[in-house]
């Protein structure tokens, strides 16, 4: 199993062990590395390698989101990078008490990809097609992205399991 962390974190992989499947052929990602899950995944299955698991828990999900508030991401970061991490890290376990993670070392281009990125569900089809089972899992409490628009865009292409009261880390009480 390869898994991908979210933005300016590392070693969370733990909190979604319930969900995981820990084989040599399952690829996962939670939020900023679903992105990264996702790229991971076309270059193995454009080389021919076996992936038959895309796993991606609560996928960074901001095409919804309009300019302005790209923008005021990227402008806060800017101004005072620990601070940000901080609100961010803290609003990812929000509507209940923030854990322990550990932090990377991040850069302004990751937040930028982050924010600007836009998922192609052509690509995800051609994934399905090619035999690779795609697992999108989403809490409704998530405050870090647009759960509703994530899970309307995902559906058409994906497993889409709706963890109800769970926030980003897909943690309930």
């Amino acid at each position: 199993m390869k898994f991908f962390s979210g933005f300016s974190l590392k070693n969370e992989a733990h909190f979604f062990d319930a969900y995981m499947y820990k084989s040599d052929f399952t690829v996962c990602g939670f939020s900023y590395g679903a992105i990264k899950a996702f790229e991971f995944t076309c270059k193995q299955i454009q080389k021919n390698k076996r992936v038959d698991t895309l796993q991606l828990f609560s996928p960074a999900f901001f095409q919804s989101k309009d300019e302005k508030f790209k923008r005021l991401q990227l402008l806060a970061y800017t101004k005072n990078e620990n601070i940000y991490l901080q609100q961010f890290i803290n609003a990812c376990f929000l509507p209940y008490e923030r854990k322990d993670v550990a932090r990377s070392v991040t850069v302004k281009e990751e937040l930028e990809e982050l924010l600007d990125y836009q998922w192609k569900k052509e690509e995800l089809l051609k994934l399905s097609k090619k035999g690779v089972k795609i697992e999108v899992y989403l809490g409704s409490e998530d405050k870090i992205v647009d759960v509703n628009k994530a899970k309307e865009f995902f559906l058409e292409v994906a497993t889409v399991t709706y963890i109800k009261n769970a926030n980003h880390f897909l943690l309930t009480k």
